[in-house]
């Protein structure tokens, strides 16, 4: 839990933040370049739905003309009709008709860009996350990360789904009705206008404060996301505590700051449509009152259509063509807000995008190998149960190295940060079938040391070599798949228990995974689960006990049969009479292995061959078990209860 005694606060300012127009850019170039041919197409359809919906004003206008005309010269009959307005009318139900279509084609071709494009983007943000290093996840909440792939891929499918062909098509029409409205008359356009640029003035007041707090929503409502999966994971600790009251209020800060943030960015948004809905109502109201005036007062108009003067023909359909310009600038603005919102998202999913991946500039590579009794080494594509590193030279000639697990620390210095240091000038030297085992208090680097065995961090100074070869050089994929570990924290995925042991080795066999269970003492209690090995696990192996999840964790690490094993309080969560089972397993999984012990029980280490105790990251005593307890340093207090491990 975070800060469990600190007071919480929150005084509602929003941060001072400019939108980041760059991630719009970005996400427009990847959706074009993801549907380089539908794009167009959609783009086409949305210009000609547009394009349609505006011209019918044209239309209209032309029909006011004949009836204007007609009743002037009280010549309007039927014939008229049938000659002149019948005619126009059919044009324009075909133009609607034709605008339909449009808008059909471009809604179900735009479902499946969108849909498909979320894919992609998931994807992309999956695959790059595989790629990230250990660091990220220790320092960033899986609620947060989880957020990323709903709340933030939400407001992208409706950036991409709604606002922006919506944006398209109404600035289109907002395009195109200003210029037919200059054509009828520069006056009456001159009206318009002023109201819009009053419009515009609006929703940049309006806009701009919605923007930074949308921007901030979406980071509220990861902070939300990542509090709640946290309380989620530590419930049994929250009520052993009774800490209930305290984790309540400080849920309530955290969900104060996302409805504060929420509710300004959608007060600020919500109160823009109303207020230029009725901007437009006034100005509808205003250009009755002008275009009455100007015929009843004879004033000369001015077009490119050359009409000489104001007439109703003009004046009414010019009122048609206000009410479309105003509804498509109240549409322009209101898209604008979501348009802000979906980049709030993208940026948050781009954030994510470009974390940089884990660097790996290894080219030593491990491959299946036969070796002759003269020690000769080939690469082979069957398995043959042997492995070496094949590492190739600058001079083209490849070189290869059988893989026995021979590790080596030499004065290595490490720290999580770059000015702090938790290990100093560590040396270890584990020969292939030893068992080295670390003792130390807790934060005193023993499970640090594993870590940078199998480079989940890079050390800071010395160096680490595996078969004398410099880890450096060995790919990081090439280097985990040959090192088995059993972590302190088990975690078991959805499915059954054979395909939770088989994840140690995707293509192992039923009767493999059967074997490394038995070899772990986890054979005994999954025979008697309801379904045996083909039990469904779920939510972290929940209806197993925690002894019975680390058997499997074990197995797993059993059925990849790697020639280095590293076990971080393996048996830390079994009791005493399952230790001892699990014990005679390990001991045979242990035989012919270079294995790296982390244990708080030293009954547990006290056959290695080596062990190291360590202290503030540095090792201050070695030796096999007799030699440390004759000694009768701090192994000997230890051991002999002197004084406890923290």
């Amino acid at each position: 839990m975070n800060k469990m005694n600190a007071k919480p606060q929150f005084n509602g300012k929003p941060p001072k933040r400019k939108l980041d127009v760059k991630v719009l850019s970005r996400v427009l170039k990847m959706l074009i370049k993801s549907y380089p041919v539908l794009i167009p197409i959609v783009a086409f359809c949305i210009i000609s739905s547009a394009l349609v919906n505006a011209i019918p004003s044209v239309f209209t206008q032309k029909i006011m003309a004949v009836i204007t005309r007609c009743i002037e010269s009280g010549e309007l009959n039927w014939d008229v009709a049938k000659t002149e307005i019948l005619p126009l009318i059919a044009i324009l139900i075909t133009l609607y008709v034709i605008s339909l279509m449009f808008i059909t084609l471009q809604t179900q071709i735009m479902a499946y860009i969108t849909q498909g494009f979320l894919a992609k983007m998931r994807k992309k943000m999956f695959d790059g996350m595989q790629n990230l290093p250990i660091k990220y996840f220790d320092t960033h909440k899986h609620g947060d990360i989880m957020s990323y792939y709903t709340n933030d891929i939400d407001t992208l499918r409706q950036l991409v789904s709604q606002s922006l062909p919506t944006l398209l098509q109404a600035s289109i029409i907002v395009v195109t009705v200003l210029f037919i409205m200059l054509y009828y008359s520069f006056l009456m356009t001159a009206v318009v206008l002023l109201g819009v640029i009053l419009m515009i003035l609006v929703s940049k007041k309006f806009g701009g404060g919605s923007a930074k707090y949308f921007i901030r929503q979406q980071k509220s409502i990861g902070k939300a996301e990542g509090f709640v999966q946290e309380m989620m994971n530590g419930q049994k600790v929250i009520k052993v505590f009774s800490h209930e009251e305290k984790v309540k209020e400080e849920f309530s800060v955290i969900n104060e700051e996302l409805c504060h943030d929420s509710y300004k960015a959608h007060a600020y948004a919500n109160i823009l449509g109303p207020v230029i809905m009725n901007i437009g109502n006034i100005l509808y109201v205003i250009c009755i009152t002008v275009g009455g005036l100007f015929l009843v007062c004879n004033v000369p108009n001015f077009g490119l259509a050359g009409i000489p003067k104001f007439s109703i023909d003009i004046v009414i359909p010019f009122l048609n063509m206000t009410k479309q310009f105003t509804g498509n600038v109240n549409q322009v603005s209101q898209q604008i807000n979501s348009i802000i919102m979906g980049m709030a998202g993208a940026g948050r999913i781009l954030s994510l995008m470009d974390e940089k991946a884990e660097v790996d500039d290894g080219y030593v590579t491990l491959v299946n190998a036969e070796i002759t009794p003269d020690g000769t080494i080939t690469e082979t594509e069957k398995r043959t149960g042997k492995w070496a590193w094949k590492h190739p030279h600058g001079d083209g000639t490849l070189t290869y190295t059988e893989l026995k697990g021979d590790v080596r620390l030499f004065g290595v210095d490490f720290g999580y940060e770059e000015n702090k240091m938790v290990l100093h000038d560590v040396s270890v030297y584990a020969e292939p079938g030893q068992k080295v085992a670390f003792v130390g208090a807790t934060g005193a680097g023993k499970t640090t040391i594993t870590n940078l065995i199998n480079r989940f961090y890079d050390i800071a100074d010395g160096k680490i070599r595996y078969d004398g070869i410099n880890i450096n050089k060995i790919k990081k994929s090439d280097l985990r798949r040959s090192l088995g570990i059993v972590l302190q924290e088990t975690n078991l995925f959805t499915g059954t228990v054979m395909e939770n042991i088989r994840y140690g080795k995707l293509d192992a066999t039923d009767e493999e995974c059967k074997k490394a269970a038995a070899l772990a003492g986890a054979d005994d209690f999954i025979t008697r689960l309801p379904n045996g090995y083909d039990t469904m696990l779920s939510n972290n192996g929940s209806n197993l006990s925690q002894g019975q999840r680390q058997l499997i964790a074990i197995a797993r690490a059993a059925v990849a049969d790697p020639p280095v094993m590293i076990l971080d309080e393996a048996t830390s969560s079994i009791d005493t009479r399952t230790e001892a089972i699990v014990q005679r397993g390990m001991d045979k999984l242990m035989e012919g292995r270079t294995v790296f012990v982390i244990a708080h029980r030293l009954s547990t280490v006290k056959n290695s061959d080596v062990i190291m105790v360590l202290d503030h990251g540095k090792i201050i005593e070695r030796g096999n078990h007799e030699k440390l307890i004759s000694e009768k340093g701090t192994y000997y207090r230890l051991y002999t209860g002197a004084f406890e491990l923290e």
